[in-house]
Formats: C-alpha cells, sequence, structure tokens
C-alpha cells in the first residue's frame, strides 16, 4: 500500500459492503459467510442458434435481495466505492475465476459517453480494474468496444423492444485486439441478453473466435 492509499484509508476507512460496519476487507467475515449460502455460479453453454451470438454465460446471483440492494445503489445513487465489494466477491470465487482466464481478453460492456459523464463512471470497468490489480494475468481492453447510439434505458422495454432498441448501438475499433481471440464480455445485470447479444454480434463480425458472457446477476 503506497502512501496516497494510507491517506486515502486514514480519512475515508474501508467499510463492509453489506452491514457497512468497519472492516479491513471490502466483505467482513460474518457477511462473507451469508453471501457463501446464496452464490451459486451458473454456467449455461449454448448450441448455435439463430440469433444468438455469444457461446456461454456465467451469473454469481439471481436479482434480488442484498446483492439487488447493492447493484441499485452502486449503479443509481453514486456509491462508486462499492466496486471493490462486487470485485471481491468475484475475485474469491474459484469457479468464477477459471472460467475468466479461460478467455484472452475481458471487455467491459460500454455506456454511452453521456450516461458515463451522468453517472462518472463505467460501474462495469471499475470491478474490472480492481479483479486486475488483484491478479495481473486478466486482460482488460476497455479502448476495443465503443457504444455509439443514443438509445432509450433498455429497463423500461420490453424483450423486442430492447432488440430494436440497441441495434447498431456498439462499434469495434482497434480490431487487430479481438481478431483469432476468445472474448469475454462483464456486466452486472443479464435480464433479456439483448444487449450482450449485439455486443457480442459486432465482436465476432470482427473475427473473435468465441465470446462469452459474465454478468453479477440475471434477474
Amino acid at each position: 500500500m503506497n502512501l496516497l492509499d494510507i491517506f486515502i484509508n486514514t480519512l475515508y476507512p474501508q467499510t463492509c459492503g453489506i452491514c457497512n460496519k468497519l472492516s479491513k476487507k471490502p466483505i467482513c467475515r460474518k457477511c462473507k459467510n451469508k453471501l457463501d449460502k446464496i452464490i451459486f455460479p451458473k454456467r449455461k453453454v449454448f448450441l448455435p442458434l439463430s440469433g444468438i451470438y455469444y457461446d456461454e454465460h456465467m451469473y454469481l446471483f439471481k436479482y434480488e435481495g442484498i446483492i439487488k440492494q447493492k447493484i441499485i445503489l452502486y449503479k443509481f445513487y453514486d456509491k462508486s466505492y462499492l466496486y471493490k465489494f462486487f470485485a471481491d466477491i468475484i475475485y474469491k470465487n474459484l469457479k468464477i475465476m477459471e472460467y475468466i482466464k479461460s478467455y484472452d481478453i475481458i471487455i467491459p460492456v460500454p455506456l454511452a459517453k453521456y450516461r458515463k459523464r451522468e453517472r462518472g463512471y463505467n460501474q462495469t470497468y471499475l470491478i474490472l480494474k480492481e479483479l486486475a490489480k488483484k491478479d495481473n494475468q486478466i486482460i482488460i481492453a476497455e479502448d476495443v468496444l465503443l457504444k455509439v447510439k443514443n438509445i432509450k434505458p433498455q429497463s423500461t422495454l420490453d424483450k423486442k423492444q430492447r432488440q430494436y432498441n440497441i441495434k447498431n448501438a456498439f462499434y469495434v475499433q482497434r480490431e487487430y485486439k479481438i481478431k483469432n481471440k476468445k472474448i469475454l464480455l462483464f456486466d452486472d445485470v443479464f435480464t433479456t441478453g439483448s444487449t450482450t447479444n449485439e455486443c457480442s454480434r459486432v465482436l465476432k463480425e470482427k473475427n473473435a473466435i468465441k465470446v462469452g458472457i459474465l454478468t453479477i446477476v440475471k434477474d
């Protein structure tokens, strides 16, 4: 830990991401034991199906209870510090880490520029950045996939509307970084899969050989 980190930790002592009590780690032991009872990493592999461009999907939780509350706080109520909490959950799960390391590159699902300015951060990238600090084998490519189309919030639409809404919203640059590579897309919430499917489509058009999805929760 450098001097800056020591200074920041003195001013803003770390607290547990669940109970908010002072803790040396992002999750205290008592709350970790509670989480261990509800975390069941699930992995679904997809056979080639018309209209589905990703090959598999893994997630840690169902979108409910305390995890749902924390994601809402993290995304919409300026609780950016919770990135350490989510990164710690991922890092300490061997099954998830093995899944991540089976891919060459991990890409956070991007935000539109206006949404990033509004929120102040890309919530998925913050988690990945912290994860890469913990394990230097994780390679993040934040500069490959861009969101180039402003769309209505996906959460306000039904499944068919989401598919139409997200069409052509993403663009791939620096194609050489993904050519003939296995790409893992990381997002916080998986609902209908429209966003990650559209990201997967454009990545495969640019010669990614495999695209997997990792999300914290599935709705």
